[in-house]
């Protein structure tokens, strides 16, 4: 029991306790110490090796809960599960300490699986980030409202951090001066002696004491400068509905990049090599355009060295590559050039430049346009190459969203499809159906997924679909004891449970699902479905502090959950419930308990979407239009195993020329009704006026096709129903399982090292 012997002793020298006197905190702290210990000696190895590496920058790393995974890839958790025990403490008590608050969505999600699938391919891949104090924020709902709180996730320390003050770098706005503190975590691998490092940066004031100021009573303006320093780091994605929230985040993504450049160069000093040589050691992969002034900041550095344009130009070009996750024009940030010049001149010089080298060689592509600097498209300049994560966005991109830039180099763009990793996705969070296909095919697909493809035969054995099904129960059981404490609400395990978990955004189409609960409930209360199986529709996802749409479509929802559940008449046959604060700790549990993933954006919107993959990886059919990697799911499990609706992307465009959505109603009274309920007293948005900005938006545009897509939408989820629960059903589940395995992060990466990193 050395374990339990390492984890009294840290216990003891951090925090002067016996274990039984211990909080669960002060344990989780001493454990996570003894984790620690046993990679250091592998995370220095990884750090001081003479290899080129990656730096991945990113806004986001949505990590989650950190001691199981690094148990289970440090094949752990048994020994720790016996030394907890051996002081009467169960290794679940850790489920209560909070998720880091360091993302919100897929971006920052696949960050973090693609650092934990490079750690254990053996690629050296860092991570760079902001170590925010209050993440985004903590999710309540106050009469069906949205309700902001801050996520306060470092209140009691982290001990997976370790700050690094000797490597602190100062970051230069025009009105300011800011100290960038790193905190490094260890990226561990499953079974793997590479330990790569994600570098946080936390914002501090130069001088948190400013003795002169304080001894000319002006002790309040130190504390403004500090505060201003400070908050830099205090949210992610600050409200940029107003002109203060635009500068935090133009702040914020400066100070990430330049911190980061900065550290990366010190490196490289250290080994007293010419410039020309820096991208032989080090390139980057800016995840989407939040960290493209990276490239400004970088050229503006190199020419401090001494080196001219066209030399740093050229270095910058084999450094950047750039993963772009979005055709929705408002997410393709553009900044004001006034704002730039203002905040950070001397970069806003570089991006001046790249413009006039642009014209000089006369791209028919600007960067500069209408006094905004369009950030992917100064990416797209620079950059060697330029990614989208699945096929059908990446042909997007190249035919409608830079098609311009596609015309001039080709050569550049790439797919990579996204993918998830299977330690945390299927290991972790399905331990029952992990050890079912380890004891039928061994543990090979933990780190080579592809090697489920071996449970092929499966799909049609009625003793492991029966296995399937009881396993399936199993872990509805714990989603349901878990939404039964957090939310008040209880789901019969025997439901269908239909889930939609993911941010909330009008082209996701959350709404598209309220409305299709509408219908089923008032079909079910005409007694038009006497066969419809009884069904649990689940819901996951924040919306930004400033996006009022979709707010209002939490509000919706939130009603007619509480609508449904209070009404007697359906209670056997429906209920809605919207966790509160979905995370990825939320996630672990919903996706191994969903019998239904819903997978539903407008073709065309979704660049890929990594919670489809963690669904099917899990086993659960997708319905879903042929959007992202949809259209790759249904390629390798095949269309016939799961449930596909809707307009394609051609069709799309199509519709869209003379889309009348008034039309779609005429023709589907029942609709009609679904959507009439929203202004006429059937559902009450107590006075917010939200429920006619939907009814409008809806007749007036109804950009994202929610009505054209109804009609298909309600059949095929009838279909789905209808099939729930049989030998058929379990067999689709089986057969989407089999052929996840494409869809590990572990693929993903090594695709970019082929095509793109070129790291050993």
């Amino acid at each position: 029991m050395e374990l339990a012997k390492e984890i009294a002793l840290l216990l003891k020298a951090s925090c002067g306790k016996e274990v039984k006197e211990a909080s669960v905190r002060q344990l989780y702290d001493a454990t996570a110490k003894a984790i620690l210990l046993h990679v250091e000696e592998d995370w220095q190895k990884t750090k001081n090796a003479d290899q080129k590496r990656c730096g991945y920058l990113s806004a986001e790393f949505l990590i989650g809960r950190l001691i199981y995974a690094n148990l289970l890839n440090l094949n752990l958790m048994q020994q720790v599960k016996e030394a907890l025990a051996s002081f009467d403490v169960d290794i679940n008590v850790f489920e209560e300490i909070e998720d880091a608050a360091l993302g919100n969505g897929g971006l920052g999600r696949l960050a973090a699986c693609f650092l934990e699938s490079a750690a254990t391919s053996g690629l050296p891949l860092d991570g760079y980030g902001l170590r925010y104090r209050f993440g985004l924020f903590k999710q309540t709902f106050v009469n069906g409202f949205q309700n902001e709180e801050a996520d306060d996730w470092l209140k009691w320390g982290d001990p997976f951090s370790r700050r690094v003050l000797e490597d602190a770098q100062i970051v230069h706005f025009a009105d300011m001066d800011v100290r960038a503190v790193p905190y490094d975590m260890p990226v561990i691998g499953y079974d793997s002696k590479t330990v790569n490092t994600l570098r946080l940066w936390q914002s501090e004031p130069i001088e948190s004491f400013d003795f002169a100021l304080f001894d000319q009573m002006e002790g309040q303006l130190t504390a403004l400068n500090n505060y201003k320093a400070t908050e830099i780091t205090a949210v992610l994605y600050p409200n940029d509905n107003t002109q203060k929230g635009k500068t935090l985040r133009l702040r914020q993504e400066y100070f990430m990049v330049s911190a980061s450049i900065q550290d990366v160069m010190k490196k490289f000093r250290q080994k007293g090599l010419p410039w020309d040589t820096f991208p032989d050691y080090f390139i980057f992969q800016l995840n989407d355009t939040h960290p493209t002034l990276a490239i400004p900041e970088l050229m503006r550095l190199l020419k401090q060295e001494g080196l001219s344009f066209e030399e740093a130009f050229e270095i910058c070009h084999r450094s950047f590559n750039f993963t772009n996750h979005t055709i929705l024009a408002e997410a393709l940030e553009k900044w004001p050039v006034a704002q730039l010049k203002e905040l950070i001149p001397d970069v806003y010089e570089q991006i001046e430049q790249l413009q006039h080298h642009l014209e000089q060689n006369e791209f028919s592509v600007a960067i500069i346009k209408d006094n905004l600097v369009h950030m992917a498209d100064l990416a797209i300049a620079v950059c060697r190459h330029v990614n989208g994560v699945a096929q059908i966005h990446t042909n997007i991109l190249k035919e409608e969203t830079f098609k311009d830039w596609y015309a001039i180099c080709p050569e550049k763009f790439v797919n990579v499809t996204n993918g998830v990793t299977p330690r945390r996705w299927l290991a972790l969070n399905n331990p029952l159906l992990a050890l079912e296909i380890t004891n039928r095919i061994g543990n090979g697909w933990i780190n080579d997924l592809s090697q489920l493809h071996l449970m092929k035969p499966y799909v049609d054995d009625p003793v492991f679909l029966k296995r399937f099904r009881q396993i399936r129960l199993e872990n509805k059981k714990r989603l349901q004891e878990t939404i039964l404490k957090q939310e008040g609400i209880f789901l019969p395990t025997e439901f269908l449970y239909d889930i939609q978990i993911k941010r909330l955004h009008e082209y996701k189409r959350q709404l598209l699902n309220a409305l299709g609960i509408l219908y089923l409930y008032n079909e079910i209360k005409s007694g038009n479905l006497p066969d419809f199986k009884p069904t649990a529709f689940i819901f996951g996802a924040k919306s930004a502090p400033g996006y009022y749409m979709a707010k209002a479509i939490i509000k919706l929802i939130n009603t007619i959950a509480h609508k449904v559940n209070g009404d007697p008449l359906v209670g056997d046959k429906l209920r809605v419930v919207f966790v509160s604060n979905y995370n990825v700790s939320y996630a672990e549990k919903l996706v191994c308990a969903a019998d239904l993933s819903e997978q539903i954006s407008m073709a065309g919107m979704e660049a890929s979407g990594t919670g489809n993959m963690k669904f099917m990886i899990n086993g659960t059919p997708t319905i879903g239009t042929l959007d992202g990697a949809n259209v790759e799911i249904t390629e390798e499990a095949g269309i016939e195993n799961n449930y596909i609706f809707g307009l394609t992307v051609e069709e799309v465009e199509q519709v869209k020329q003379h889309y009348v959505p008034s039309a779609v109603l005429d023709e589907q009274p029942k609709l009609k009704k679904v959507v009439e309920s929203l202004i006429d007293g059937t559902l009450s948005d107590d006075g917010s006026g939200m429920f006619q900005a939907i009814y409008q938006h809806l007749l007036q545009t109804d950009y994202y096709l929610v009505l054209a897509d109804f009609k298909s939408y309600i059949e095929t989820k009838l279909k789905a129903n209808a099939e729930y629960d049989t030998s058929m059903y379990y067999r689709k589940c089986v057969a989407n399982m089999q052929a996840s395995g494409k869809f590990s992060s572990d693929r993903s990466v090594l695709d970019y090292n082929a095509l793109v990193w070129h790291l050993k």
